[in-house]
């Protein structure tokens, strides 16, 4: 028995990285419905858009930073979060962060796979109609404060 996936849109303007990619993570991994299932994909479909525009808390667009390895003798190599989302690719913060959140297994590859991220507010999913889903309504910290 497969469940029936639905497909939500959200919109990342504003929003804090680390509660976006949360609830994101619940949301693609079926964690929220009654017939939850750890070993089946039951999740929902997510299209995030405008994910070059999230926030980040504290300093850590300066001071967080992404490591990753050549494979070359002394080819460690870094580059921070704000270097990242002022690059070619900014939807690769949120998309890692929703990443590092989802367990590892057989599973992990397949459940991401329900996750679509787009930087600007125009995206390819129209036809499948996702209805908005408004993260920053459940909690006043789920969005920018100034």
């Amino acid at each position: 028995m497969v469940a029936e996936a639905k497909w939500l849109l959200i919109d990342a303007e504003g929003l804090v990285l680390g509660r976006l990619a949360v609830e994101i993570a619940r949301l693609i991994r079926g964690k929220h419905k009654a017939t939850f299932t750890p070993h089946v994909n039951c999740g929902d479909k997510v299209v995030v858009v405008n994910a070059d525009k999230v926030h980040l808390t504290a300093k850590k667009r300066k001071n967080k930073v992404y490591y990753w390895h050549t494979g070359y003798v002394g080819g460690i190599k870094q580059r921070t979060t704000e270097q990242i989302l002022d690059g070619e690719h900014p939807e690769r913060v949120l998309g890692k962060a929703v990443e590092g959140m989802i367990p590892g297994g057989t599973l992990k590859s397949e459940v991401l796979r329900n996750l679509h991220i787009y930087v600007g507010a125009a995206h390819c999913h129209e036809a499948q109609q996702p209805k908005p889903y408004d993260f920053a309504a459940a909690n006043a910290k789920n969005s920018k404060r100034y």
